[in-house]
């Protein structure tokens, strides 16, 4: 796949899909489910617009029966003028499909749960709740609502059940379905098994989603095959966000997609790592600094072997910095080396010459070592002088 910022080569070239692929953030919703975020109204839309300047195709704004606030964001969301489609979410229940209504929201996801597990749990059988799901696609396709059935924890239904449901839900009224791994349990060649079984079961006029957990750091690879075996839209968050370990990370599956199987989607990559930071500050958590896509020390090069080839990016990163909107750096520290010490004098403007160096570079390691941290750029002026 010939890119001039992707440089990962020829080798997956034969495993390509191509195509493209429809993006729906469940930021608002399923994000703020991540134990201790709390995002009000005016900070949800705040993140809605960032998400319709990233190029995001659906923004599910909210569950607007939880709370007044989420009422109120949905409302918000729903009335911003966004470019993007604004989805609500909603069980199978009359009050929750009301207030759909009452909201005018024309598209939502309707849940229900078809493990016999969750059926369990919540002490309803099979048949009661096959008829709460097809009377509340009944109620969707009545009031002009496009309706997406969302059969939680479908990766452990049985699948009989699971096919009856799905043909169910299409027949009375349905315009679409999701395919949901609900604890994140799904290897990829199982999801792409489920998602395949689906396209047939619902004919090829119903688009699919994949709408996966990361409980087993899979939820990028069971997105992509989810999209090889026809899913046509793949739901995630910002950061991966959510409940336990999160769901499908949307810029890390956007960029994957892309890079990797040549399947374009609509998201802005140059766009990402600032949405990222906002969505991290006001949500009050930070992410691994070598986090993939928005990672702060992505881009950044301590080793002293690696600095030796910094002026080559395609030698020592798989994609361009400036695709996903980053910058390049050389720090400073015990790993560095003497091509280290070039190229951050150069960069700060400080004469040291090439004999002085090795000199510097010592001195740059043991501070280094001493407090048990990266040479600022000042602590590195102070050295090269001294």
């Amino acid at each position: 796949m010939a890119d001039a910022e992707i440089w990962t080569g020829a080798l997956n070239d034969d495993h390509a899909i191509g195509g493209h692929v429809g993006l729906y953030d469940t930021t608002l919703r399923d994000g703020e489910q991540t134990v201790g975020v709390v995002l009000d109204p005016e900070q949800k839309l705040e993140i809605a617009r960032l998400l319709d300047e990233l190029g995001i195709d659906r923004i599910e704004a909210g569950f607007p029966r939880v709370s007044q606030d989420d009422w109120d964001a949905v409302k918000l969301v729903s009335e911003a003028g966004l470019r993007a489609q604004v989805w609500g979410f909603s069980r199978a229940v009359p009050a929750d499909l009301e207030a759909l209504v009452e909201l005018g929201v024309p598209a939502s996801v309707i849940e229900s749960p078809i493990s016999d597990l969750k059926l369990n749990a919540i002490g309803v059988d099979r048949e009661k709740m096959l008829g709460r799901i097809t009377s509340a696609m009944r109620f969707a396709a009545e009031h002009g609502i496009l309706a997406a059935f969302f059969g939680v924890d479908s990766t452990r239904a049985e699948p009989d059940f699971y096919e009856r449901v799905y043909k169910s839900a299409v027949e009375a009224g349905a315009r679409e379905v999701v395919v949901v791994d609900t604890l994140g349990i799904a290897s990829p060649e199982a999801v792409a098994d489920l998602v395949g079984k689906t396209v047939e079961w619902v004919g090829g006029d119903v688009p699919v989603h994949f709408h996966g957990h990361n409980d087993f750091g899979l939820a990028t690879a069971s997105a992509v095959a989810a999209v090889r075996a026809g899913a046509t839209w793949v739901h995630g968050t910002i950061n991966g966000m959510g409940e336990r370990a999160g769901n499908a990370n949307l810029g890390e599956a956007a960029l994957t997609l892309r890079a990797l199987y040549g399947v374009e989607s609509n998201l802005q990559l140059d766009r990402i790592r600032a949405v990222s930071a906002r969505v991290q500050e006001l949500s009050g958590y930070a992410l691994e600094p070598w986090k993939p896509v928005t990672g702060e020390t992505l881009f950044r090069r301590e080793s002293g072997a690696v600095a030796s080839q910094f002026h080559d990016p395609p030698s020592i990163e798989p994609y361009s910095s400036e695709l996903v909107g980053a910058q390049r750096g050389i720090v400073l520290g015990k790993k560095s080396g003497l091509d280290s010490i070039r190229i951050k004098a150069a960069e700060l403007g400080l004469d040291v010459p090439e004999e002085k160096r090795a000199e510097v570079l010592a001195k740059v390691k043991a501070r280094a070592v001493q407090q048990r941290s990266l040479v600022s750029d000042d602590e590195f002026r102070e050295l090269a002088h001294g």
